[in-house]
This record gives structure tokens, C-alpha cells and sequence, in this order.
């Protein structure tokens, strides 16, 4: 996803029309520094080609140890993973292939086949998500930290904008995150209720750049890193589940400054993720990988 950018007479426009709340003036401030000025260099820079199947192979485990891929679920399709990470199908193909060869994931033929995930974590996951984090951490952190002052802005906008039939939607979301039956029931739930209070700001653009601030932390396909301990240890979806009910009922309370200040503070379970995902990395002890041979699939169609 590209992030959206304002010109000049945007702007001139905005300040003609009078901008009447507090959260108004923090979009318009925080998009014009950000966004006119110094736009996020992309966390992830495309793939280098004489590494791409497996540096695709880092970014793929890593994906699946911070949870955007939960055990079970199937992958993007080669052709939908080649396009995120500009590079080619035989690069994603042997990606892939390393991938089952590792135990990661089950590589299943036929019409209803694909890539499924076995398990979050592997005997190689730690190397790969070194590989993967740790030379653009400083990088993660800035998008980390922007993407909490987002949450915040649109947290508050919500708050103030929302109709009875957006708020409405957002309780349908919440109803259904309450009564998952399993990980990937809670996955889809938590992304419906966050898109609900997006849509609710009535900001297409402000929509954008969140999901432009989520494609920039995501490995591959943008997905919202999900908590490994979720599926087992039901206090991390009881913090979720507590702090969406407050976000909710801020909102429809029309309490800008707590829907904000909460909206900021929930997407630290995310920022937790990424931190957590790369401790364990690290405290696993260090393997020597032999150097990678550039292979046919490593070089552009």
C-alpha cells in the first residue's frame, strides 16, 4: 500500500474550512510533518535479488513466530506473496520449500491445496527472524511508535465523528471477538472491530495511512501480528478483550481524550509482539548458516 500524501492546496483547503476539534488539528499537524515533510522510509526495502528465496524465507517465519499466520491457517498464494515482496514465484516457491523442509509449514497439493502452517516456532525461526529484525530494528521501533500516535488520533476522531449505525458495527465486531471459539475466530474479530473504528472517522486518508503504517511492520501479506500465547494462555485475549470493551464504550460515549489515550495503550499488545518475538530470538543460541547459493529462482523473471 502506498502512503497518501497532501499537497499544498490540501492543506490550504483544511485551514479554510476551520478545523473545530483538538483531534482535528493533531491529524492535520501530525499528517503535514509526517507526511509532507518526512515521509517513513519503509521498513522492509524490497527484496534483494541475489538473496530473495531466502531472505523470503526470513520474512515468512517471521511472520509466522509473531503470529500474522496462526498454525493451521493456509498462506497467500505464490503469485499474492511474489507481489507483496517484489520478487518472483520460483523465489517464493523455494522460500516455501525451505519452509516445509524445516517443519514450519506442510506444503499440500492439489485444487485446495498450498502452504499451512504447522507450527509458530522451528529449529530455524530464531536465525530467520535475526536475519529479518535486527538489521532494521531502529526502523521498527520509529513505525512502532508512529503507529501508537495513530491509533490514538483515530481513537479520538472515532469518539467524535461515529454515527449510532458505526457504533453499531463496532458492538457486532466486539460481540464476535467475546465469542471466538479459537485463535483465528479472535484474528478476524479484533480486525473487523479495529477497520469498524477506522470507517468510523470518516477519513479515507486516515484510513490509508493506517494501513499503509501496518503494510510497513508486516513481513509479508500486512497482517496484525497476533500474540503466540493467545490460543493458550487466555489472559492475553482477556487484556484484548478488556481493553476493546473500554475503547468501545469510550467511543460511544463521545470521550475523545480516553477513546484516544486507550486506543494508544492497547497497541502495545502489538508493540509487545515484535519485542517479545525478537527476544526469544535472541536468547536462542546462534547458529552458524552456511552461506546461501544464488540460485536460478533468485533472479528476476
Amino acid at each position: 500500500m502506498s502512503t497518501p500524501r497532501h499537497g499544498p492546496s490540501a492543506h490550504a483547503s483544511a485551514a479554510d474550512d476551520g478545523v473545530k476539534s483538538d483531534s482535528g488539528n493533531r491529524v492535520a499537524q501530525l499528517l503535514e510533518s509526517v507526511l509532507d515533510d518526512a515521509a517513513p522510509t519503509p521498513t522492509l526495502a524490497p527484496v534483494r535479488l541475489a538473496t530473495a528465496s531466502g531472505e523470503v524465507a526470513d520474512r515468512l517465519v517471521t511472520a509466522i513466530a509473531l503470529g500474522e499466520y496462526l498454525p493451521g491457517h493456509r498462506l497467500p498464494s505464490e503469485r499474492k506473496l511474489a507481489a507483496a515482496m517484489g520478487v518472483s514465484r520460483p523465489a517464493v516457491r523455494e522460500a516455501l520449500a525451505r519452509l516445509g523442509g524445516s517443519g514450519i509449514v506442510e506444503i499440500r497439493r492439489g485444487r485446495s491445496g498450498g502452504a499451512f502452517v504447522r507450527t509458530s516456532w522451528g529449529a530455524a525461526s530464531a536465525d530467520a527472524i535475526r536475519h529479518a529484525l535486527v538489521p532494521r530494528w531502529n526502523e521498527f521501533e520509529q513505525l512502532l511508535d508512529l503507529r501508537s500516535l495513530i491509533d490514538d488520533i483515530v481513537g479520538r476522531v472515532a469518539a467524535e465523528r461515529s454515527t449510532p449505525t458505526q457504533q453499531k458495527e463496532m458492538g457486532a465486531a466486539l460481540k464476535k471477538y467475546r465469542n471466538a471459539a479459537n485463535p483465528a475466530e479472535e484474528q478476524i474479530a479484533d480486525a473487523a472491530f479495529h477497520s469498524a473504528i477506522l470507517a468510523s472517522t470518516g477519513n479515507p486518508q486516515l484510513f490509508q495511512l493506517s494501513r499503509s503504517l501496518l503494510a510497513g511492520t508486516s513481513l509479508a501479506i500486512p497482517f496484525e501480528p497476533w500474540p503466540p500465547e493467545q490460543g493458550v494462555d487466555r489472559a492475553g485475549f482477556l487484556r484484548a478483550l478488556a481493553d476493546h470493551e473500554a475503547i468501545y464504550d469510550a467511543i460511544c460515549n463521545h470521550d475523545a481524550e480516553q477513546a484516544g489515550q486507550l486506543s494508544r495503550r492497547h497497541f502495545e499488545i502489538t508493540a509487545e509482539t515484535f519485542r517479545d518475538v525478537l527476544a526469544r530470538a535472541q536468547s536462542d543460541p546462534q547458529e552458524d548458516q552456511p552461506q546461501r547459493d544464488v540460485s536460478a529462482s533468485d533472479r528476476p523473471e
